[in-house]
């Protein structure tokens, strides 16, 4: 059945449940036939097998919510408040949620009116909403045991991620094999930073002297794809080698029609792609795809790619950059146990000049799985850190004094041309506070969840409420977005972006007394264990940036559909007041049709 296409695998497996209402019907006009002699006239037969469905399914919804509140009540707790609806399985709500809208939005006008924890309840399923952080930390840290991707996630995931480190539940032998890989702050990693950034910086001063606005998501996201593939693989798909996109009000319309062939996301297989595109394209599709899949909160998405698997359509030229490096690697090892090369020590440490394919073939034979993993870190390494870089660089245009401050320390640590180092990013506290600030406005996954095993008590954390009740297989939806704007949790300048509150007396009385309010990274046995990793390669890249750049400047008007609308840029939960660029997320958060700037080179000494 693995081969079918989602929808009609989906319909197979939904087959039981389908044909049960209909066959109820028959049966008892059978036994009012056979047994009283009654026959039910056809049109009665006929209205009573098309009910049959509803009936049977609000039964089921409505033995499930007494069910549910009978348990909560013998256990003096309560479900969480379900959000108010007027249809029939909330579909107003869903009719009504503005897609055009701030990221989130409706989540944090929910938060005003039914707390920090209520229940969205969806085609009778409920999913329960927090950015609690004490429930946080229950599902992250102290309940972790009792909580698991899920069934819905995992299948919802699989094309692209497999059963990688992200998409895996309970068996932790993915982390225990990677975890050395980031345990040291290896210098071969700023190798790879800094060529990197180098080669992005050079290619978008180049186009500058043009006197042409360069789209910064795109140069970050390129860097970050090459260093990621590079530490992964020991050879990158040299995203950087193809040309820059031009913006749309851009007067040379012979480039502007290149430009617009690179940044279309749907582009056909005839358009005009340069090489060095094809996996990135490729792998920004199918993530774009699986971005769709995740905003289903029930079961229910295979119905809408019922022909096909709209995600592994943009997975070949993915299979055709990896698959040979895999099989490559594989090969190699063979050739080194066959001529009794791995020995014992080597097997349980990480070279410092090898990289993490080399690193997981020394463990694994299944080419999928090895696949699987180097995609999923593939993932964290590149969007995470990219949607980071992106947003560092909005903030320093929004706010040139903090671009002066940061660009100081700098000059005074590193220099005005010196390749960072370790030792160089440990010192500088600023950039520190600075990169934490960005995270907690705009944390790279904004949402997840997690499904509970069991049936779960949650402690009141406000006065005179009652307990929450968590019934069995029950998703959970929590939000780090919402959660780190919360201004009970981080002050009343919540919204205001300052690097300062990491370093002032604000730092001790929120954060050190709540660590759980600030998790870009996650928390709990599945901490990202990039974490440093990420701050390196962020940091690296600032630091190369501001050693060449004295200010930037915003130019999303030469690129109209960068521009967001009113409702976005003024909305009410926006960073300080009023955001110019189009915030928006699929699995991670990115600037939806890019961060155009303009950059102004630092004098050379």
């Amino acid at each position: 059945m693995d081969s079918l296409p989602p929808g009609p695998r989906y319909v197979l497996s939904q087959l039981p449940k389908l044909l049960v209402p209909p066959a109820v019907v028959y049966f008892l006009s059978y036994l009012m036939h056979a047994h009283l002699h009654l026959a039910m006239p056809t049109w009665l037969l006929t209205v009573s097998y098309a009910f049959s469905w509803p009936m049977a399914f609000t039964t089921f919804v409505q033995w499930h919510v007494y069910t549910n509140t009978r348990r909560a009540r013998a256990l003096r707790a309560a479900i969480p408040r379900e959000v108010e609806h007027r249809w029939p399985g909330s579909l107003d709500l869903l009719w009504k949620k503005d897609r055009t809208g701030y990221m989130g939005e409706w989540l944090f006008r929910w938060l005003e009116v039914y707390g920090s924890t209520f229940n969205f309840r969806v085609m009778s399923e409920d999913t329960f909403i927090t950015t609690e952080p004490e429930y946080i930390k229950k599902i992250l840290s102290t309940d972790f045991s009792r909580w698991e991707n899920g069934r819905l996630l995992y299948e919802q995931l699989h094309t692209l991620l497999g059963s990688g480190v992200f998409n895996s539940d309970g068996d932790m032998f993915h982390r225990e094999l990677t975890r050395p890989f980031f345990n040291r702050d290896r210098i071969t990693h700023f190798d790879i930073f800094d060529r990197h950034a180098e080669c992005a910086l050079d290619k978008m001063v180049a186009r500058l002297r043009e006197g042409v606005p360069v789209d910064w998501q795109d140069v970050a996201s390129r860097f970050t794809m090459d260093s990621a593939t590079e530490f992964l693989f020991g050879r990158n798909v040299h995203s950087l080698n193809a040309p820059l996109p031009y913006p749309s009000t851009y007067s040379a319309r012979t480039l502007i029609t290149r430009a617009a062939s690179d940044l279309r996301p749907n582009a056909s297989e005839g358009d005009e792609v340069h090489p060095a595109n094809r996996f990135v394209r490729a792998f920004q599709d199918a993530l774009r795809a699986t971005g769709v899949r995740t905003r289903f909160v029930q079961s229910t998405w295979p119905l809408f790619e019922f022909w096909g698997d709209k995600v592994k359509q943009y997975l070949k030229a993915v299979d055709d950059f990896i698959d040979p490096i895999v099989e490559e690697a594989l090969r190699a090892k063979a050739e080194k146990v066959s001529g009794g090369g791995v020995d014992a020590e080597g097997k349980e440490q990480a070279r410092d000049d090898e990289t993490l394919l080399e690193h997981l073939v020394k463990f694994m034979n299944d080419p999928k799985v090895i696949k699987d993993e180097t995609l999923n870190i593939l993932l964290a390494g590149r969007d995470t850190t990219a949607c980071t870089l992106t947003f560092a660089v909005y903030s320093l245009i929004e706010h040139p004094e903090v671009m002066t401050r940061l660009r100081k320390e700098v000059l005074s640590v590193v220099g005005s041309s010196q390749r960072p180092t370790y030792d160089h990013i440990r010192e500088m506290k600023y950039m520190r506070a600075f990169i934490n600030e960005v995270l907690r406005l705009w944390p790279p996954v904004p949402f997840a969840s997690k499904c509970s095993i069991e049936p779960m008590i949650w402690k009141s954390v406000r006065p005179g409420e009652p307990d929450i009740y968590i019934p069995p297989r029950s998703r959970c939806v929590y939000s780090f977005l919402i959660m780190h704007r919360r201004k009970d949790l981080w002050g009343p300048d919540a919204l205001m972006f300052d690097p300062d509150r990491f370093l002032d007396e604000r730092l001790q009385k929120y954060l050190v007394a709540n660590p759980f309010i600030f998790l870009p990274f996650n928390a709990g046995p599945r901490i990202c264990l990039g974490k440093q990793f990420a701050y390196n390669e962020i940091s690296v890249m600032l630091v190369r940036l501001l050693q060449r750049f004295s200010s930037i400047t915003l130019r999303q008007d030469v690129h109209p559909a960068a521009v967001p609308p009113p409702n976005v840029e003024y909305s009410p939960y926006a960073v300080d007041g009023r955001e110019r660029v189009w915030t928006r997320n699929h699995l991670t958060t990115y600037v939806k049709n890019g961060l155009w700037v303009e950059m102004e080179e630092a004098p050379h000494d």
